[in-house]
């Protein structure tokens, strides 16, 4: 341990990004049991409404949805360093070949204002630097709607995103095979409605990956 982060290390000892449990020497991100018994995501990719596939690291429950809710609302941003880690390691595992840009689902300006950070562009950038790739900003939100997670609907939940993206420059998107993280995906409306906007905008390709993805 060097002697920069060794105060650190002592005032702030690394926990499981999961269940909290303080990390055993040689541990990284999650504990053993957390590592054995988490709800990982089948390792498969799966077609959506506008997205030729997406990939998570878990499914959306338990330790899972609790760490996440921690981390989307509860100010809990050093977490995307974990999950960019482990959502890295799916990702080279799934898609070898690559992608051509790696860009993320943009919350609004007055959420990302009230919340004081977006979280999914936490995570593009902590996957980014597992990659190697820099993330570009392709979206951005323009309307402020209401959360996707007060709404049950499928249908009531892609009107309710339906038209709140606009592209930020065509010539970025125009035949790229485009990488879109987001935090959790449930129904796909929101991922979708992304999808959808890049697609239009010319874009070859759009997958989708997630931290964590409700079972079907």
């Amino acid at each position: 341990m060097s002697l920069f982060h060794w105060p650190a290390e002592l005032l702030f000892p690394p926990k499981c990004v999961l269940c909290g449990t303080l990390l055993s020497k040689g541990e990284q991100d999650l504990c053993r049991k957390c590592r054995a018994e988490a709800p990982f995501y089948p390792n498969r990719k799966r077609k959506l409404q506008f997205l030729d596939s997406f990939a998570a690291v878990w499914y959306y429950e338990g330790y899972v949805r609790r760490s996440l809710l921690r981390y989307k609302f509860y100010g809990a941003r050093w977490y995307a360093a974990s999950y960019g880690r482990l959502l890295a390691m799916t990702l080279l595992e799934q898609y070898p070949e690559g992608f051509d840009c790696l860009t993320w689902v943009p919350v609004s300006f007055r959420r990302k204002l009230r919340r004081g950070y977006d979280q999914v562009e936490l995570l593009a950038r902590a996957v980014g630097r597992e990659l190697g790739m820099t993330p570009v900003p392709l979206l951005r939100k323009i309307h402020h709607n209401r959360p996707q997670s007060g709404i049950s609907g499928v249908a009531e939940r892609r009107a309710n995103v339906l038209g709140v993206y606009r592209e930020t420059g065509r010539a970025q998107v125009a035949g790229k095979r485009i990488l879109l993280l987001d935090d959790i995906l449930t129904t796909g409306a929101t991922a979708g409605e992304a999808a959808r906007v890049l697609l239009t905008a010319g874009a070859k390709e759009v997958h989708c990956a997630v931290v964590a993805a409700a079972r079907e």
